[in-house]
């Protein structure tokens, strides 16, 4: 499934930002305190009553030292190519401004629903001050107020009655799906003319050369594959879009239509903060996950080398400390005819099932080795754990009070989990319900 992209575009200053923590915040949440983890807001997965979606904040697309209405220009023009519905925001308070309507004529060059929304409405004494926002000719404006969340929920009916009904696409059971991220020339179109023994991607040494994503089929000893190629950056004039910041939108559409990612890393250069957000995205999403270090063949080494840099992943990403790291340079072929069957394994774990049987053997054992400790003269008791879903393994343990299961019992049993079954390379879940 392909989830559908909605985009917040307008002037500075009129609370774009504000809109797209109200309405991903809690989400991200979740997550932060997680160590090794980065977080970039300005793409985000959100959802809304039964609708998955990506959110952009375009008030988050740095512009270098473009000019004022080229920089809000080629905002508008990421959010148009980007998105399937766009959310116009404009500031009730300070009625219709040349900024607006400058926005307001680059929407009209879009066939995608745009959504008029007026933000700082804080009261309904205060919905008169929408009216004047008829003149900018995209119907209704929506009263919203970033600051206390009123009016939120009739924008996001209005975004998901507009969501495209052709989002769902087939997905074939016995092909793996895996695309490539990274950061902009990590060699990622190298490494999948590599993979397929031809030159099948246009290659630069300019970053960012690849505009769309390419699905290719591939059979590899009898298994099918599908790459999924994630599109860079296109530079055009004077004005650069953010080359890291956009090259993580569309790696996130990526992911969502991927079995497994390779999270593909510079070895001459070594690891980046923006290597780590792409990370998180696949980590969020719960994708099988491995790291490839490109252009081994260039880097200087000693008998040590190797090492070091595998401890410098650990350390930099201790949330992956379950996927597996390949060494391999698409230039000269090196190793890389070793990641279809790493990709194959990693693929097979991601849809492991666990008979519940040995699942509560492993458990219970556990439990008896090493108890979970009292908080408040009261004790955690495990019953029973079953496995509810794949693609992340994901297991369900009923017990006397969900909230006596600190996270760091919660990872001892992870740990239990993958030291019996091995799961490398995939995230699993667990989640604690009470034993009705």
């Amino acid at each position: 499934m392909t989830k559908p992209t909605v985009a917040i575009v307008g002037r500075p200053n009129v609370g774009k930002s504000t809109i797209f923590n109200r309405i991903v915040g809690e989400r991200i949440s979740i997550v932060e305190d997680i160590a090794g983890v980065t977080r970039d807001r300005i793409y985000s997965s959100a959802d809304w009553l039964a609708h998955e979606f990506n959110l952009i904040d375009t008030g988050g697309i740095e512009m270098g030292d473009a000019p004022f209405l080229e920089q809000i220009r080629s905002q508008a023009e990421i959010a148009i190519e980007e998105a399937d519905v766009i959310i116009f925001l404009v500031n009730g308070r300070e009625g219709v401004t040349d900024a607006d309507q400058h926005v307001a004529r680059i929407l009209y060059k879009t066939k995608k629903p745009v959504i008029l929304a007026v933000n700082k409405v804080d009261n309904p004494d205060m919905k008169e001050m929408i009216y004047d926002f008829y003149s900018l000719g995209f119907g209704e404006p929506y009263p919203i107020s970033g600051s206390h969340g009123l009016g939120l929920g009739d924008l996001l009916d209005a975004a998901a009655a507009n969501f495209p009904e052709d989002n769902a696409e087939k997905v074939e059971d016995d092909v793996i799906r895996f695309c490539l991220i990274g950061r902009p020339n990590v060699g990622k179109s190298s490494l999948v003319n590599a993979l397929l023994g031809e030159e099948r991607v246009i290659v630069s040494d300019i970053a960012g050369t690849t505009r769309d994503a390419i699905d290719t089929p591939y059979v590899h000893e009898g298994q099918k594959y599908k790459i999924i190629d994630t599109a860079g950056l296109r530079k055009k004039g004077k004005v650069y879009e953010s080359t890291e910041k956009y090259s993580a939108m569309r790696a996130l559409k990526a992911i969502d239509r991927s079995d497994v990612v390779l999270i593909v890393i510079n070895g001459e250069e070594g690891i980046r903060e923006m290597d780590k957000r792409v990370a998180g995205f696949a980590e969020d999403a719960g994708k099988g996950v491995m790291f490839v270090v490109n252009k081994w063949d260039a880097v200087e080494k000693d008998n040590k080398t190797m090492n070091n840099f595998i401890d410098e992943i650990r350390d930099n990403f201790m949330f992956l400390s379950y996927a597996p790291i390949a060494f391999v340079s698409a230039k000269t072929n090196q190793r890389v005819n070793t990641l279809f069957d790493r990709i194959r394994t990693v693929s097979e774990n991601h849809a492991l099932r666990i008979q519940s049987s040995v699942l509560n053997e492993v458990v219970e054992d556990a439990v008896a080795r090493n108890p979970a400790p009292s908080d408040k003269g009261k004790r955690l008791r495990i019953y029973y754990a079953t496995q509810v879903a794949v693609k992340p393994p994901t297991f369900v343990v009923f017990v006397n009070e969900p909230e006596l299961m600190h996270f760091s019992y919660e990872r001892f049993l992870q740990n239990r989990l993958r030291e019996s079954f091995g799961f490398e390379g995939t995230p699993i879940r667990l989640i604690t319900r009470a034993r009705s």
